[in-house]
């Protein structure tokens, strides 16, 4: 046998080995949460088809997806506590373990070696080997009562950081990874009644908490951590009659164009427009409900903003120049979440009570075609690897 024929079969071995794996790329490729059926679909953006079903992964009702940086696995964090590495490749689950009694979202260190879990019980946050999903650290919160504080807002941030918030107990956290053996904490307290959720700028400087407790936001800069908290919107909506709020934004998929940033506001139908040079306040945009999510284009020219119950069938498009809204589309009751392609030709939108994802084109704003999925929640791209806090 000679040296050419050694090579050519040294170059099937993956291939064999991987029995009915899939042998392409991953840069087109997802998965959407499928929550009633504790399963989700690994798909091809590209094609509009799905490639398989991969069940098995427990109670999904507010799950959350990070990838490996080579983009071959999603890790899913699953709200009964449970961690689960899939290999979307081949389509099944590479590992997976409980971590917890109750969880809400995780994320992914910078160089992908860490993958940590917030956790509502026990509370606190709790740090694996993104490899074979072993226990690195366990950091307990802030006692709270007969228990420990709800941990939310769980980001990855520059420097092996991940940085969290306390809802019980009003604190952000930053949490230093780079020695995994000696965890460092930094704590901030006093930063605002109930923090629900976090996020942080694409560039990974600064960590903004919404507060449910107040009127308000608190910012955090990474730069300058030593400077401490900062309250920004403050009192943005008193005088206001609130009201009642049926599901919390999130604020994970906040809107960034040019220096303004644009964020659901809690208990108003509307969307607040906020200067990024002052952190003030800008504008407000009057929208069709209270807005679940707020999503910018990857180019930033356009908004997509969602709704809570009793608006959920509907989404709005929004001019990011004129602020002006330029579309409405009926969707259909449960419209949960939505997904850009990597350079935001298409928007994925899961309706949940219809069973299906709807794919539009952005420039058109047209339905270009479905996806049938049961009950489908969160649509998570691999191009998620290499953002900051996503």
């Amino acid at each position: 046998m000679n040296w050419k024929t050694l090579l050519f079969l040294s170059l099937l071995l993956p291939t064999i080995a991987s029995g009915n794996c899939l042998t392409r790329g991953t840069g087109d490729m997802g998965v959407i949460i499928e929550r009633a059926s504790g399963s989700v679909l690994v798909i091809d953006t590209s094609a509009h088809k799905v490639l398989s079903r991969v069940e098995g992964l427990g109670d999904l009702s507010h799950a959350s997806v990070v990838y490996s940086r080579d983009e071959r696995y999603a890790y899913v964090f699953g709200r009964d506590g449970g961690l689960t590495k899939i290999d979307i490749l081949c389509g099944k689950i590479d590992k997976r373990v409980l971590q917890g009694g109750n969880s809400i979202g995780g994320a992914i260190s910078q160089d992908g070696k860490l993958v940590a879990v917030s956790n509502y019980t026990p509370g606190g946050v709790k740090v694996f080997s993104a490899d074979d999903l072993s226990l690195v650290a366990d950091i307990p919160a802030t006692p709270f009562k007969d228990k420990h504080s709800k941990t939310v807002g769980l980001v990855d941030a520059p420097d092996q950081r991940f940085v969290f918030a306390l809802y019980d107990t009003g604190e952000t956290w930053i949490l230093d990874m780079s020695d995994p053996a000696r965890p460092g904490i930094t704590k901030y307290t006093d930063i605002g009644r109930l923090p629900y959720d976090g996020l942080i700028t694409p560039d990974g400087r600064y960590y903004i908490n919404g507060l449910f407790g107040e009127d308000g936001l608190a910012l955090l800069d990474l730069w300058h951590p030593e400077k401490g908290i900062q309250r920004i919107l403050d009192h943005y909506g008193k005088g206001e009659q609130q009201l009642p709020v049926y599901k919390m934004p999130h604020l994970e998929g906040w809107a960034v164009a040019g220096n303004r940033a644009f964020l659901p506001a809690v208990g108003h139908h509307e969307v607040l427009v906020m200067d990024m040079g002052s952190w003030k306040l800008a504008g407000k945009i009057p929208v069709h409900g209270q807005p679940v999510f707020v999503m910018a284009r990857p180019d930033g020219r356009q908004l997509w903003v969602n709704f809570a119950f009793p608006d959920n069938d509907t989404v709005q498009v929004i001019d990011s120049e004129t602020l002006k809204i330029i579309k409405t589309l009926k969707t259909g009751k449960g419209t949960l979440h939505m997904e850009f392609t990597p350079r935001g030709e298409e928007v994925w939108i899961s309706v949940r009570d219809q069973d299906e994802i709807q794919i539009y084109d952005t420039r058109s704003l047209k339905l270009k075609t479905r996806i049938k999925a049961q009950k489908p929640s969160g649509i998570f791209f691999t191009d998620r690897a290499h953002k900051t806090g996503l």
